[in-house]
């Protein structure tokens, strides 16, 4: 599986974990110079508080994209 975004490979991996449809990638997946931390937050009652990412490719940004 691989997220992209911009042309860029944010992420590939085989080993993904599907939750409510929505694929999860191991952090060791990430080409992380595309991430930027979020100040944004939101709380699930079951999953906890949640951090976000922003998506920087070729000077574009996509506030946050990952979560």
């Amino acid at each position: 599986m691989k997220a992209i975004w911009g042309n860029q490979i944010l992420a590939d991996s085989d080993k993904t974990i599907i939750i409510e449809n929505n694929h999860y990638f191991p952090s060791s997946s990430l080409n992380i110079q595309h991430f930027k931390k979020s100040d944004s937050t939101t709380i699930c009652p079951w999953k906890g508080t949640a951090s976000y990412y922003n998506i920087l490719v070729n000077g574009k940004e996509n506030i946050d994209a990952v979560g």
